[in-house]
């Protein structure tokens, strides 16, 4: 059975291949899906797949570059491994999922095999010196084969770790990790997606923004009883907040004992750290000044805000 072709990629501007993206679930989004990304959440890939943020590009360098290497990198694999790879320009998708997609780098000639091209940062090296692989591309490699189809059973990684270490590794289909990377992609995809319902909140960035912008405003005179479930919750919130206190006054203490070791030296070195306390100027305005000595321009440039405070007040025993 041959791979099933969603789209041809080959004339396709990076905006069109990133529209194309948000049509499904891709490779690279597996592993966030499953919990298993260390830089994005599932709240943050619901939030680009329904729309309301706008798909991560390759404007950043690590992504840029990452790009511009990939055919470094696939014609090293060639060279140490002797095998030879092709490109395949297309958006391959699960025969009875059309929104399960997979881009996959390389195609390996004479084998049912597919290549992924990396590039890391020096400080995951560790991470690919050893025998392991990192869990976030053994769930994309799974979901490639997946994609491919059952006569698919191999996958090679080819990685280029901070510019100078190439590392190249192989690793066998597995049909019980395929059943359950698209068990969950089903479910994120047809509860939440199409469903038009968040997955739970996490810490991110982006769902602090979504909350914020979706109650900007409240109900001065209206409360509500919450739920029972969200007493252990409180507890919870506020033996964290203590724990922080606790911690942010140890860093302070740390913080000033070096800082007056330091005196009015800008950098000390110890061991393999380097501490820095460099003098910075910077201008603003003296809003109290403005305000009491010129009141009319104050009244012409200043902007009103309306934000929420969050906050917990304990009222009973």
């Amino acid at each position: 059975m041959k791979p099933i072709v969603a789209v041809e990629t080959a004339n396709m501007t990076e905006q069109e291949w990133l529209q194309a993206r948000t049509r499904g679930i891709g490779g690279s989004d597996a592993s966030i899906v499953l919990g298993l990304n260390k830089w994005r959440t599932p709240f943050e890939l619901w939030l680009e797949k329904t729309g309301q943020i706008t798909p991560e590009s390759a404007d950043n360098d690590a992504a840029y570059f990452g790009t511009l290497l990939e055919d470094l990198v696939a014609k090293e694999f060639e060279k140490r491994t002797g095998k030879k790879v092709r490109r395949r320009n297309a958006m391959f998708q699960h025969p009875e999922h059309d929104f399960i997609l997979a881009n996959v780098d390389r195609m390996v000639v004479g084998e049912k095999a597919v290549l992924e091209c990396k590039t890391a940062s020096a400080y995951r090296l560790k991470e690919w010196e050893s025998e392991e692989i990192p869990e976030e591309y053994i769930v994309q490699i799974q979901h490639y084969l997946g994609v491919m189809g059952p006569e698919y059973k191999k996958g090679y990684f080819a990685v280029l770790v901070g510019g100078q270490k190439f590392i190249w590794k192989e690793i066998e289909r597995d049909d019980e990790l395929i059943e359950m990377i698209f068990a969950a992609e089903v479910d994120f995809w047809n509860n939440h997606v199409l469903a038009e319902v968040e997955p739970p909140l996490d810490g991110s960035s982006a769902a602090e923004k979504f909350l914020k912008e979706r109650y900007a405003k409240a109900d001065t005179e209206k409360s509500i009883d919450l739920k029972a479930e969200y007493k252990p919750k409180i507890d919870r919130l506020l033996e964290v907040k203590e724990t922080l206190e606790i911690l942010k006054k140890e860093k302070l203490e740390i913080e000033n004992q070096i800082k007056n070791e330091l005196k009015d030296a800008t950098f000390g070195f110890v061991q393999n750290y380097r501490a820095e306390w460099k003098q910075i100027i910077s201008n603003r305005v003296d809003t109290k000044k403005l305000k009491s000595e010129f009141p009319d321009i104050y009244q012409k440039v200043v902007k009103q805000s309306i934000t929420r405070r969050f906050d917990i007040k304990q009222i009973g025993g």
